[in-house]
């Protein structure tokens, strides 16, 4: 591969990198695990760039990539290991007037979307992220209508989850 090419890929890489990172934090719950899903997305990108044709955008296809590494790889271990919760390795800083509203509804969140399916992660992922309905589409290969329909389950389904 070319410098010219291995530059622009680590210039993207760079500026999207907190997609890579979603996706890890998405699929993964504990640091070491998150490294080591970085660093397979990253393979994976460095892998498939030389065919990236630019008919999308870098980030939607950075995403597409990321997901379907993250999926397969998410699979794999479904069948062999579990891996640490994220909550051990987590540390913070005490202050007197910390609140962690914020914090704990995210976690809750987490929790309830771990309980999702793969492609129900990775929609709920991708709406988060305020991508409109034909970016999600397009990201994982459905059409925007079915895009709508899953969403819509989805959002029953965590209200369901969070609401017992």
């Amino acid at each position: 591969m070319n410098k010219e090419l291995e530059h622009s890929f680590v210039e993207l890489l760079e500026k999207h990198q907190n997609i890579v990172h979603k996706v890890c934090r998405l699929y993964t719950n504990n640091y070491d695990a998150h490294n080591d899903l970085f660093q397979e997305i990253t393979i994976q990108l460095w892998k498939a760039y030389p065919k990236f044709r630019g008919d999308a955008k870098f980030s939607t296809w950075m995403y597409r990539v990321g997901l379907n590494t993250a999926i397969t790889l998410y699979r794999k271990s479904k069948r062999t290991i579990n891996t640490q919760d994220f909550d051990g390795v987590e540390f913070k800083i005490k202050a007197e007037d910390y609140d962690d509203t914020e914090e704990q509804q995210l976690k809750t969140l987490y929790k309830a979307v771990h309980q999702l399916n793969d492609i129900e992660k990775a929609l709920v992922f991708l709406y988060l992220e305020d991508k409109d309905y034909r970016d999600i589409s397009e990201t994982l290969g459905i059409s925007e209508v079915n895009a709508r329909v899953k969403m819509n389950r989805i959002k029953t389904k965590l209200r369901t989850i969070l609401n017992p």
